[in-house]
Protein backbone atom coordinates (compact mmCIF):
# COMPACT_ATOMS: atom_id res chain seq x y z
CA UNK A 1 0.00 0.00 0.00
CA UNK A 2 1.38 3.21 -0.90
CA UNK A 3 1.70 6.03 1.09
CA UNK A 4 -0.42 9.29 1.40
CA UNK A 5 1.63 12.43 2.23
CA UNK A 6 0.74 16.04 2.87
CA UNK A 7 3.00 18.35 3.25
CA UNK A 8 1.91 22.29 4.42
CA UNK A 9 3.81 25.13 6.18
CA UNK A 10 2.38 26.75 9.22
CA UNK A 11 4.57 29.67 8.80
CA UNK A 12 7.72 31.16 7.06
CA UNK A 13 5.30 31.31 3.91
CA UNK A 14 5.57 34.90 2.01
CA UNK A 15 7.22 35.89 5.41
CA UNK A 16 10.83 35.62 6.94
CA UNK A 17 10.98 33.72 10.09
CA UNK A 18 8.58 31.98 12.21
CA UNK A 19 9.34 28.51 10.02
CA UNK A 20 6.98 25.55 10.61
CA UNK A 21 6.99 22.55 8.17
CA UNK A 22 4.39 19.94 9.03
CA UNK A 23 4.94 16.65 6.97
CA UNK A 24 2.06 14.45 7.34
CA UNK A 25 2.38 10.88 6.04
CA UNK A 26 -0.74 8.52 6.71
CA UNK A 27 -1.57 8.62 10.34
CA UNK A 28 2.15 10.27 11.28
CA UNK A 29 2.90 13.96 11.63
CA UNK A 30 6.73 15.07 10.95
CA UNK A 31 7.45 18.90 12.44
CA UNK A 32 10.46 20.56 10.48
CA UNK A 33 11.52 23.60 12.51
CA UNK A 34 9.54 25.50 14.85
CA UNK A 35 10.89 29.18 15.05
CA UNK A 36 10.00 32.69 16.11
CA UNK A 37 9.79 35.87 14.48
CA UNK A 38 10.81 39.37 15.55
CA UNK A 39 8.24 41.34 16.50
CA UNK A 40 7.97 45.23 13.93
CA UNK A 41 7.20 48.59 15.22
CA UNK A 42 3.32 47.90 15.01
CA UNK A 43 3.76 45.01 17.84
CA UNK A 44 4.40 46.75 21.01
CA UNK A 45 5.30 45.10 23.89
CA UNK A 46 5.83 41.73 21.96
CA UNK A 47 8.64 39.81 22.54
CA UNK A 48 8.13 37.62 19.72
CA UNK A 49 5.96 35.95 17.00
CA UNK A 50 4.96 32.68 16.68
CA UNK A 51 3.25 30.48 14.45
CA UNK A 52 -0.79 29.34 15.38
CA UNK A 53 -0.34 25.68 16.02
CA UNK A 54 -3.80 24.73 17.00
CA UNK A 55 -3.20 21.69 14.35
CA UNK A 56 -0.56 20.22 16.75
CA UNK A 57 -2.24 20.77 19.63
CA UNK A 58 -5.63 18.86 18.27
CA UNK A 59 -3.60 16.10 16.52
CA UNK A 60 -0.98 15.93 19.29
CA UNK A 61 -1.61 12.20 19.50
CA UNK A 62 0.09 11.59 15.97
CA UNK A 63 2.72 14.05 16.45
CA UNK A 64 6.15 11.45 16.30
CA UNK A 65 9.32 13.74 16.35
CA UNK A 66 10.63 17.37 15.65
CA UNK A 67 13.34 17.80 13.73
CA UNK A 68 15.53 21.21 14.04
CA UNK A 69 18.06 21.10 11.03
CA UNK A 70 20.23 23.53 12.85
CA UNK A 71 19.85 26.52 15.92
CA UNK A 72 18.47 29.92 14.03
CA UNK A 73 15.87 31.12 16.67
CA UNK A 74 13.87 31.79 13.65
CA UNK A 75 13.85 27.65 13.54
CA UNK A 76 13.71 26.48 17.19
CA UNK A 77 12.18 29.26 19.08
CA UNK A 78 8.89 28.78 19.02
CA UNK A 79 9.26 25.10 19.86
CA UNK A 80 10.07 26.61 23.58
CA UNK A 81 5.86 27.53 23.79
CA UNK A 82 4.40 24.23 21.68
CA UNK A 83 6.25 21.64 23.25
CA UNK A 84 4.89 21.50 26.61
CA UNK A 85 1.05 21.19 24.79
CA UNK A 86 2.25 19.08 22.03
CA UNK A 87 5.46 17.12 23.20
CA UNK A 88 7.53 14.73 21.23
CA UNK A 89 10.97 13.35 20.65
CA UNK A 90 13.50 16.40 19.59
CA UNK A 91 16.11 15.75 16.76
CA UNK A 92 19.37 17.31 15.79
CA UNK A 93 22.85 17.57 16.07
CA UNK A 94 24.63 18.66 19.00
CA UNK A 95 25.03 22.03 18.11
CA UNK A 96 21.74 22.94 17.16
CA UNK A 97 20.48 21.20 20.45
CA UNK A 98 22.35 23.17 22.35
CA UNK A 99 21.18 26.67 20.98
CA UNK A 100 17.63 24.70 21.93
CA UNK A 101 18.84 24.68 25.34
CA UNK A 102 20.02 28.37 25.47
CA UNK A 103 17.29 29.84 23.46
CA UNK A 104 14.82 27.85 25.66
CA UNK A 105 16.83 29.65 29.02
CA UNK A 106 16.74 33.14 27.60
CA UNK A 107 12.87 33.13 27.65
CA UNK A 108 12.56 31.74 30.92
CA UNK A 109 11.74 28.06 30.48
CA UNK A 110 12.93 25.04 31.65
CA UNK A 111 15.23 23.45 28.70
CA UNK A 112 15.03 20.38 30.64
CA UNK A 113 11.38 19.82 29.64
CA UNK A 114 12.65 18.30 26.42
CA UNK A 115 13.12 14.62 25.32
CA UNK A 116 16.46 15.24 23.25
CA UNK A 117 17.66 13.45 20.67
CA UNK A 118 21.09 13.86 19.55
CA UNK A 119 22.42 12.89 15.75
CA UNK A 120 25.09 13.76 13.25
CA UNK A 121 24.68 16.47 10.89
CA UNK A 122 24.55 13.32 8.00
CA UNK A 123 23.52 10.65 9.56
CA UNK A 124 20.23 8.12 8.88
CA UNK A 125 17.93 7.36 11.57
CA UNK A 126 14.46 5.63 12.28
CA UNK A 127 11.37 7.44 13.64
CA UNK A 128 8.00 5.83 14.10
CA UNK A 129 9.74 3.08 11.43
CA UNK A 130 10.35 5.07 8.73
CA UNK A 131 14.33 6.13 7.35
CA UNK A 132 14.94 9.76 8.00
CA UNK A 133 18.12 11.01 6.66
CA UNK A 134 20.30 14.44 7.83
CA UNK A 135 22.82 15.57 5.41
CA UNK A 136 25.39 18.08 6.88
CA UNK A 137 25.07 21.64 4.83
CA UNK A 138 27.12 25.18 4.78
CA UNK A 139 25.36 27.51 6.70
CA UNK A 140 26.45 30.60 9.48
CA UNK A 141 25.93 27.65 12.19
CA UNK A 142 27.74 24.98 12.94
CA UNK A 143 26.22 21.65 12.10
CA UNK A 144 23.40 22.65 10.10
CA UNK A 145 21.07 19.74 8.00
CA UNK A 146 19.24 19.54 5.25
CA UNK A 147 16.99 16.25 5.25
CA UNK A 148 14.74 13.63 3.31
CA UNK A 149 11.80 11.55 5.22
CA UNK A 150 11.40 8.32 3.20
CA UNK A 151 8.14 7.22 1.49
CA UNK A 152 7.02 4.21 -0.77
CA UNK A 153 6.66 6.56 -3.46
CA UNK A 154 10.26 8.40 -2.69
CA UNK A 155 11.97 10.83 -0.60
CA UNK A 156 10.48 14.19 0.63
CA UNK A 157 14.02 16.53 0.64
CA UNK A 158 14.10 19.73 2.38
CA UNK A 159 17.19 20.86 2.13
CA UNK A 160 17.52 23.85 5.40
CA UNK A 161 19.17 26.98 4.91
CA UNK A 162 22.12 26.10 2.57
CA UNK A 163 24.86 27.47 0.18
CA UNK A 164 27.19 25.72 -1.95
CA UNK A 165 30.34 25.93 -0.45
CA UNK A 166 33.64 23.35 -0.47
CA UNK A 167 36.27 25.24 1.24
CA UNK A 168 34.79 26.11 4.40
CA UNK A 169 35.56 24.50 8.08
CA UNK A 170 34.43 21.33 8.36
CA UNK A 171 31.58 22.43 11.03
CA UNK A 172 29.96 23.99 7.99
CA UNK A 173 30.40 22.17 4.53
CA UNK A 174 28.38 20.84 2.27
CA UNK A 175 28.69 17.07 2.84
CA UNK A 176 28.24 16.66 -0.84
CA UNK A 177 29.06 12.57 -0.29
CA UNK A 178 25.74 12.11 1.53
CA UNK A 179 23.79 14.42 -0.72
CA UNK A 180 25.10 12.45 -3.27
CA UNK A 181 24.15 8.77 -1.95
CA UNK A 182 20.40 10.40 -0.91
CA UNK A 183 20.37 11.65 -4.69
CA UNK A 184 20.50 7.96 -5.68
CA UNK A 185 16.97 7.12 -4.34
CA UNK A 186 13.66 8.41 -6.11
CA UNK A 187 13.23 12.16 -4.80
CA UNK A 188 9.46 12.27 -4.59
CA UNK A 189 9.69 16.27 -3.42
CA UNK A 190 12.16 18.76 -2.97
CA UNK A 191 11.34 21.51 -0.64
CA UNK A 192 14.15 24.15 -0.91
CA UNK A 193 14.52 27.61 0.40
CA UNK A 194 14.24 30.44 -0.91
CA UNK A 195 14.52 33.33 0.66
CA UNK A 196 17.72 34.52 -1.83
CA UNK A 197 15.85 32.97 -5.14
CA UNK A 198 15.95 36.12 -6.74
CA UNK A 199 19.78 37.03 -6.67
CA UNK A 200 21.60 35.99 -9.58
CA UNK A 201 24.90 33.47 -9.44
CA UNK A 202 26.22 31.89 -6.34
CA UNK A 203 26.19 33.16 -2.66
CA UNK A 204 30.03 32.53 -2.14
CA UNK A 205 32.00 34.23 -0.83
CA UNK A 206 30.18 37.42 -0.23
CA UNK A 207 28.97 35.66 3.77
CA UNK A 208 32.96 36.00 4.55
CA UNK A 209 33.28 38.38 7.08
CA UNK A 210 37.33 38.40 7.03
CA UNK A 211 37.62 40.37 3.77
CA UNK A 212 35.88 43.39 5.47
CA UNK A 213 37.63 43.48 9.13
CA UNK A 214 40.88 41.95 8.16
CA UNK A 215 42.93 44.80 7.98
CA UNK A 216 41.28 46.44 10.99
CA UNK A 217 42.34 43.63 13.32
CA UNK A 218 46.41 44.06 11.51
CA UNK A 219 46.17 47.71 12.48
CA UNK A 220 44.05 49.18 15.28
CA UNK A 221 46.08 50.59 17.42
CA UNK A 222 43.68 50.58 20.26
CA UNK A 223 40.89 48.18 21.53
CA UNK A 224 38.19 46.55 18.67
CA UNK A 225 35.03 45.76 20.01
CA UNK A 226 32.60 44.14 17.52
CA UNK A 227 29.29 42.98 17.79
CA UNK A 228 27.84 39.91 15.88
CA UNK A 229 24.49 38.13 15.96
CA UNK A 230 24.69 34.99 19.23
CA UNK A 231 22.90 32.86 16.33
CA UNK A 232 26.06 33.59 13.82
CA UNK A 233 29.03 30.94 14.77
CA UNK A 234 30.06 31.40 11.10
CA UNK A 235 31.40 34.68 11.58
CA UNK A 236 32.18 34.77 15.28
CA UNK A 237 34.62 32.08 14.51
CA UNK A 238 36.17 34.11 11.58
CA UNK A 239 36.62 36.97 14.30
CA UNK A 240 38.17 33.96 16.95
CA UNK A 241 40.46 32.97 14.41
CA UNK A 242 41.39 36.71 13.27
CA UNK A 243 42.17 37.40 16.90
CA UNK A 244 44.32 34.62 17.31
CA UNK A 245 46.52 35.27 14.18
CA UNK A 246 47.27 38.88 15.59
CA UNK A 247 47.85 37.85 18.82
CA UNK A 248 45.19 39.21 20.70
CA UNK A 249 43.28 38.62 23.52
CA UNK A 250 39.62 37.63 23.06
CA UNK A 251 36.98 39.04 26.28
CA UNK A 252 33.46 38.69 26.27
CA UNK A 253 31.16 41.98 26.31
CA UNK A 254 29.21 40.27 28.87
CA UNK A 255 27.30 37.29 30.64
CA UNK A 256 24.91 36.41 27.72
CA UNK A 257 27.95 36.52 25.71
CA UNK A 258 30.26 34.11 27.48
CA UNK A 259 27.36 31.89 27.70
CA UNK A 260 26.90 31.77 24.04
CA UNK A 261 30.76 30.88 23.13
CA UNK A 262 30.58 28.55 26.28
CA UNK A 263 27.26 26.77 25.12
CA UNK A 264 29.20 26.13 21.70
CA UNK A 265 32.70 25.11 23.04
CA UNK A 266 30.77 22.73 25.58
CA UNK A 267 28.96 21.07 21.98
CA UNK A 268 32.48 21.33 19.81
CA UNK A 269 31.35 24.18 17.12
CA UNK A 270 34.13 26.30 18.71
CA UNK A 271 37.54 26.03 20.24
CA UNK A 272 39.05 29.62 21.53
CA UNK A 273 43.05 28.09 23.22
CA UNK A 274 42.88 29.57 27.22
CA UNK A 275 45.78 32.04 26.08
CA UNK A 276 43.82 33.90 23.98
CA UNK A 277 40.40 33.77 26.13
CA UNK A 278 40.22 36.58 29.18
CA UNK A 279 37.55 37.15 31.61
CA UNK A 280 36.06 41.02 31.63
CA UNK A 281 37.64 40.92 35.35
CA UNK A 282 41.27 41.35 33.48
CA UNK A 283 40.21 43.67 30.26
CA UNK A 284 41.70 46.58 32.62
CA UNK A 285 44.95 44.40 32.83
CA UNK A 286 45.51 44.34 29.17
CA UNK A 287 46.98 46.75 26.67
CA UNK A 288 44.61 47.95 24.15
CA UNK A 289 46.35 47.07 21.41
CA UNK A 290 46.27 43.30 22.64
CA UNK A 291 42.27 43.47 23.32
CA UNK A 292 39.11 42.28 21.32
CA UNK A 293 36.07 42.95 23.01
CA UNK A 294 33.33 40.26 21.29
CA UNK A 295 29.69 41.31 21.89
CA UNK A 296 26.84 39.20 20.75
CA UNK A 297 22.80 39.50 21.59
CA UNK A 298 19.53 39.33 19.26
CA UNK A 299 17.77 41.47 16.89
CA UNK A 300 17.13 44.73 18.51
CA UNK A 301 18.19 43.85 21.47
CA UNK A 302 21.53 43.37 20.46
CA UNK A 303 21.68 47.37 19.07
CA UNK A 304 19.82 48.86 22.08
CA UNK A 305 23.24 46.72 24.24
CA UNK A 306 25.44 49.01 21.95
CA UNK A 307 23.90 52.20 21.83
CA UNK A 308 23.80 52.06 25.93
CA UNK A 309 27.42 51.16 25.50
CA UNK A 310 27.92 53.96 23.16
CA UNK A 311 26.67 56.63 25.30
CA UNK A 312 28.32 55.13 28.58
CA UNK A 313 24.86 54.03 29.87
CA UNK A 314 25.92 50.14 30.29
CA UNK A 315 26.42 48.35 33.33
CA UNK A 316 29.75 47.51 33.78
CA UNK A 317 31.34 50.82 33.69
CA UNK A 318 34.66 49.21 33.53
CA UNK A 319 34.08 49.37 29.19
CA UNK A 320 33.78 52.76 27.92
CA UNK A 321 34.35 53.43 24.35
CA UNK A 322 37.62 55.64 23.66
CA UNK A 323 38.61 57.58 20.81
CA UNK A 324 41.45 55.81 20.36
CA UNK A 325 39.33 52.64 20.04
CA UNK A 326 37.65 50.92 16.92
CA UNK A 327 34.19 49.43 16.76
CA UNK A 328 33.23 46.71 14.11
CA UNK A 329 29.27 46.74 13.11
CA UNK A 330 29.26 42.77 12.02
CA UNK A 331 25.41 42.70 12.62
CA UNK A 332 23.65 44.28 9.79
CA UNK A 333 20.16 45.34 10.53
CA UNK A 334 16.52 44.18 8.91
CA UNK A 335 13.31 45.76 8.68
CA UNK A 336 12.20 45.60 12.03
CA UNK A 337 15.69 46.55 13.63
CA UNK A 338 16.49 49.53 11.36
CA UNK A 339 15.49 52.74 13.67
CA UNK A 340 17.58 50.54 16.48
CA UNK A 341 20.72 49.93 14.34
CA UNK A 342 20.55 53.75 13.59
CA UNK A 343 20.56 54.88 17.00
CA UNK A 344 23.13 52.21 17.36
CA UNK A 345 25.27 53.62 15.30
CA UNK A 346 25.00 57.45 15.31
CA UNK A 347 25.82 56.99 19.25
CA UNK A 348 28.81 55.31 18.55
CA UNK A 349 29.82 58.02 15.83
CA UNK A 350 29.87 60.18 19.02
CA UNK A 351 32.12 58.69 20.42
CA UNK A 352 35.16 59.90 18.30
CA UNK A 353 36.05 55.88 18.00
CA UNK A 354 36.72 54.54 14.41
CA UNK A 355 33.21 53.01 13.57
CA UNK A 356 33.38 50.41 11.12
CA UNK A 357 29.80 49.40 9.49
CA UNK A 358 30.03 46.72 7.37
CA UNK A 359 27.78 46.58 4.48
CA UNK A 360 24.90 44.65 3.99
CA UNK A 361 25.08 44.58 0.44
CA UNK A 362 28.85 43.32 0.53
CA UNK A 363 27.79 41.17 3.18
CA UNK A 364 25.32 38.27 2.45
CA UNK A 365 23.28 35.94 5.09
CA UNK A 366 24.38 32.44 4.06
CA UNK A 367 21.37 31.86 1.74
CA UNK A 368 20.85 29.83 -1.32
CA UNK A 369 20.90 32.22 -4.39
CA UNK A 370 19.89 31.32 -7.51
CA UNK A 371 22.57 29.02 -8.97
CA UNK A 372 22.69 27.19 -5.81
CA UNK A 373 19.51 25.85 -5.85
CA UNK A 374 19.95 25.22 -9.18
CA UNK A 375 22.76 23.04 -8.55
CA UNK A 376 20.81 21.58 -5.38
CA UNK A 377 17.37 20.53 -8.01
CA UNK A 378 19.50 19.24 -10.43
CA UNK A 379 21.18 16.87 -8.29
CA UNK A 380 17.68 15.44 -6.69
CA UNK A 381 16.00 15.92 -9.70
CA UNK A 382 12.58 15.60 -8.29
CA UNK A 383 8.86 14.56 -9.41
CA UNK A 384 7.52 17.55 -7.51
CA UNK A 385 9.16 21.13 -6.39
CA UNK A 386 7.51 23.13 -3.74
CA UNK A 387 9.66 26.33 -3.06
CA UNK A 388 9.94 27.28 1.05
CA UNK A 389 10.87 30.08 3.18
CA UNK A 390 10.86 33.48 1.54
CA UNK A 391 8.45 36.50 0.93
CA UNK A 392 6.34 35.40 -2.22
CA UNK A 393 8.17 36.49 -4.60
CA UNK A 394 10.95 34.66 -3.42
CA UNK A 395 8.60 31.62 -3.84
CA UNK A 396 7.97 32.77 -7.37
CA UNK A 397 11.17 32.82 -8.53
CA UNK A 398 12.54 30.08 -6.72
CA UNK A 399 9.64 28.25 -8.76
CA UNK A 400 10.28 29.83 -12.12
CA UNK A 401 13.71 28.95 -12.07
CA UNK A 402 13.25 25.61 -11.81
CA UNK A 403 10.63 25.43 -14.46
CA UNK A 404 13.20 26.66 -16.89
CA UNK A 405 15.77 23.71 -15.80
CA UNK A 406 14.41 20.98 -18.55
CA UNK A 407 14.00 18.59 -15.68
CA UNK A 408 10.54 17.50 -16.23
CA UNK A 409 9.11 20.60 -14.36
CA UNK A 410 6.00 21.97 -15.51
CA UNK A 411 3.09 23.40 -14.37
CA UNK A 412 1.47 20.59 -13.08
CA UNK A 413 4.12 19.37 -10.52
CA UNK A 414 5.83 23.06 -9.33
CA UNK A 415 3.40 24.25 -6.28
CA UNK A 416 3.88 27.79 -5.09
CA UNK A 417 1.65 27.59 -1.98
CA UNK A 418 0.87 30.41 0.80
CA UNK A 419 1.05 29.63 5.30
CA UNK A 420 -1.69 26.58 5.80
CA UNK A 421 -2.38 25.38 1.93
CA UNK A 422 -1.91 21.86 1.78
CA UNK A 423 0.09 19.94 -1.02
CA UNK A 424 -1.35 16.49 -1.49
CA UNK A 425 0.70 13.36 -2.78
CA UNK A 426 -0.66 9.89 -2.97
CA UNK A 427 -0.44 7.22 -6.32
CA UNK A 428 -2.52 9.43 -7.89
CA UNK A 429 -0.42 11.97 -8.25
CA UNK A 430 0.16 15.31 -6.45
CA UNK A 431 -2.48 18.46 -6.47
CA UNK A 432 -2.77 21.61 -4.10
CA UNK A 433 -5.47 20.92 -1.32
CA UNK A 434 -7.95 24.04 -1.24
CA UNK A 435 -9.15 24.12 2.61
CA UNK A 436 -6.19 25.61 4.66
CA UNK A 437 -5.48 24.10 7.77
CA UNK A 438 -5.38 26.91 10.86
CA UNK A 439 -2.62 28.99 11.10
CA UNK A 440 -1.38 32.21 11.67
CA UNK A 441 0.61 34.47 14.20
CA UNK A 442 0.49 33.94 17.81
CA UNK A 443 2.00 36.80 20.08
CA UNK A 444 4.45 36.29 22.99
CA UNK A 445 4.47 38.64 25.88
CA UNK A 446 6.61 37.68 28.43
CA UNK A 447 4.92 34.34 29.96
CA UNK A 448 1.43 34.98 27.72
CA UNK A 449 1.03 32.94 24.49
CA UNK A 450 -1.29 34.04 22.06
CA UNK A 451 -3.61 35.87 24.44
CA UNK A 452 -3.11 39.56 22.92
CA UNK A 453 -5.90 40.35 20.63
CA UNK A 454 -5.98 43.44 17.92
CA UNK A 455 -7.43 45.33 20.34
CA UNK A 456 -4.88 45.01 23.00
CA UNK A 457 -2.48 45.71 20.09
CA UNK A 458 -4.33 48.89 19.14
CA UNK A 459 -4.68 50.22 22.66
CA UNK A 460 -0.78 49.88 23.46
CA UNK A 461 0.00 51.65 20.00
CA UNK A 462 -1.97 54.22 21.82
CA UNK A 463 -0.03 53.45 24.89
CA UNK A 464 3.31 53.61 23.04
CA UNK A 465 2.50 57.42 22.33
CA UNK A 466 2.65 57.83 26.25
CA UNK A 467 3.87 60.62 27.71
CA UNK A 468 7.48 61.23 30.22
CA UNK A 469 7.38 64.99 31.53
CA UNK A 470 10.58 66.00 33.12
CA UNK A 471 10.72 69.29 35.07
CA UNK A 472 12.69 71.27 36.86
CA UNK A 473 13.52 74.87 38.18
CA UNK A 474 16.66 76.19 37.24
CA UNK A 475 18.42 79.54 39.14
CA UNK A 476 19.77 81.74 36.53
CA UNK A 477 21.41 83.81 38.71
CA UNK A 478 23.09 80.72 41.02
CA UNK A 479 23.70 79.40 37.56
CA UNK A 480 21.97 75.76 39.25
CA UNK A 481 19.49 73.30 38.95
CA UNK A 482 17.37 74.39 42.60
CA UNK A 483 14.38 72.02 42.02
CA UNK A 484 13.88 68.52 40.52
CA UNK A 485 14.77 67.07 38.46
CA UNK A 486 11.60 65.08 38.54
CA UNK A 487 9.71 62.23 36.20
CA UNK A 488 6.83 61.14 35.40
CA UNK A 489 5.86 58.54 33.18
CA UNK A 490 1.99 57.93 31.87
CA UNK A 491 1.25 54.97 29.51
CA UNK A 492 4.63 53.86 29.30
CA UNK A 493 5.85 51.50 31.76
CA UNK A 494 3.95 49.47 34.98
CA UNK A 495 4.88 50.50 38.38
CA UNK A 496 7.69 48.03 39.00
CA UNK A 497 9.84 48.72 35.98
CA UNK A 498 9.46 52.53 36.34
CA UNK A 499 11.76 53.37 38.85
CA UNK A 500 15.19 52.38 37.82
CA UNK A 501 14.01 54.08 33.96
CA UNK A 502 12.62 57.46 35.96
CA UNK A 503 15.76 57.29 38.39
CA UNK A 504 18.26 57.17 34.96
CA UNK A 505 16.24 59.32 32.55
CA UNK A 506 16.27 61.98 36.09
CA UNK A 507 20.27 61.50 36.13
CA UNK A 508 21.00 62.05 32.22
CA UNK A 509 18.38 65.19 32.61
CA UNK A 510 20.58 66.83 35.74
CA UNK A 511 23.86 66.52 33.68
CA UNK A 512 23.02 67.52 30.83
CA UNK A 513 21.30 70.63 32.36
CA UNK A 514 24.22 71.28 34.58
CA UNK A 515 26.42 71.35 31.09
CA UNK A 516 24.80 74.26 29.87
CA UNK A 517 24.50 76.13 33.42
CA UNK A 518 28.23 76.47 33.50
CA UNK A 519 27.96 78.98 30.50
CA UNK A 520 26.34 82.76 32.08
CA UNK A 521 24.78 83.18 28.41
CA UNK A 522 23.07 79.77 28.19
CA UNK A 523 20.05 79.22 26.50
CA UNK A 524 17.01 77.82 28.12
CA UNK A 525 15.73 76.60 24.52
CA UNK A 526 19.00 74.78 23.84
CA UNK A 527 18.91 73.29 27.47
CA UNK A 528 15.17 72.35 26.60
CA UNK A 529 15.77 70.80 23.30
CA UNK A 530 19.23 68.67 24.52
CA UNK A 531 17.29 67.60 27.33
CA UNK A 532 14.56 66.00 25.19
CA UNK A 533 16.66 64.56 22.80
CA UNK A 534 19.26 62.99 25.29
CA UNK A 535 16.41 61.31 27.30
CA UNK A 536 14.37 60.62 24.42
CA UNK A 537 17.60 58.13 23.51
CA UNK A 538 17.92 56.83 26.26
CA UNK A 539 14.18 55.77 26.95
CA UNK A 540 14.48 54.34 23.18
CA UNK A 541 17.87 52.13 24.08
CA UNK A 542 15.88 51.34 27.61
CA UNK A 543 12.78 50.48 26.76
CA UNK A 544 12.17 49.90 23.10
CA UNK A 545 9.40 52.32 23.32
CA UNK A 546 9.72 55.83 21.49
CA UNK A 547 7.25 58.26 24.43
CA UNK A 548 6.80 61.87 24.00
CA UNK A 549 9.12 63.94 26.12
CA UNK A 550 8.27 67.43 27.67
CA UNK A 551 10.55 68.98 29.13
CA UNK A 552 9.07 71.92 31.62
CA UNK A 553 11.94 73.33 32.92
CA UNK A 554 11.40 77.06 34.86
CA UNK A 555 13.74 79.31 35.09
CA UNK A 556 14.14 81.99 38.04
CA UNK A 557 16.68 84.34 39.75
Amino acid sequence: MNDKIRICALGGLDEEGKNLLVIEINDDIFVVEAGVMEPDKTMPGVDYVIPRYDYLVENKSRVRAYFLLHGHDDEIGALAYIYPEVPAPVYGSAVTLAMLSLFTTHVKKDPKMYDLRPVGPSSTFKVAGRNVTFFHTAHNIADSSGMAIETSLGNVVYTGDFVVENAADPSFLNDMNAIARLAEHPTLALLPESIYAERPGYTAPKYKLTPHISEIFKNAEGRIFISCFSNNLYNITEIIRLSIAEKRKIACYDASTYDTLKAMQAAGALMIPRDNFISTDDILRQRDADLVVLMTGFGGKLFRKIALLASGQNEDKRLKIKESDSFIIASPSDDNTEIEFVDAADELFRTGAKVTIVPKKEFLRMHASEEDLRMMTSIFKPKYFIPMKGFYKSLLRSAMSALSMGINLNHQNVFVVENGMSVLIDEKGGRVFDEKIPHGDLMIDGDGVGDISSMVLADRQKLAEGVVVLSMTISRRRGEIISGPEVQMRGLLVAKDAEAIQREVGKLASTTAEEFLTSPMYNLEEIKQNCYERTARLIRRLTGKEPMVLPLIIEVE
